[in-house]
């Protein structure tokens, strides 16, 4: 099968999103469509702008429902699976200097793992702050 283009891939996403579901669907859904927008951002730039969206959309879900990123629901001690379409966000903001756009994205996801802390965007962010002062 072929991969789709950029233009049918952002569709199958929205009709995705669609069709009933659980929000674990819809996560997978939107964290990999930013996996594969994220992949061709060399040959087909314009798909970053849906890194951006449908990350958005994914971290809008996951915070108002986080029992599904949850490793193991009987278990919430366990913790959270790791979330690489908020991860990829941050990574494309921050590499738009767009630093404080990414440091808040950063402290929203933070509260499903460490692993999203990222003390250089911090001391980035408060350099530019001191630079303004």
């Amino acid at each position: 099968m072929r991969t789709p283009d950029t233009d049918t891939l952002i569709r199958w996403v929205w009709e995705g999103l669609e069709l009933p579901g659980s929000a674990s669907d819809y996560h997978f859904l939107l964290q990999n469509a930013v996996e594969q927008f994220w992949s061709r951002r060399r040959t087909a730039p314009a798909g970053l702008h849906f890194v951006e969206v449908f990350a958005h959309l994914d971290l809008l879900l996951i915070e108002a429902v986080p029992q599904t990123v949850l490793i193991n629901e009987k278990k919430p001690s366990l913790g959270f699976v790791r979330i690489s379409s908020i991860a990829t966000w941050i990574n494309l903001l921050h590499a738009e200097g767009a630093l404080r756009d990414a440091l808040s994205v950063s402290k929203r996801i933070q509260r499903f793992g460490d692993n999203y802390l990222d003390e250089r965007l911090e001391a980035k962010v408060a350099a530019l702050d001191e630079e303004s002062a």
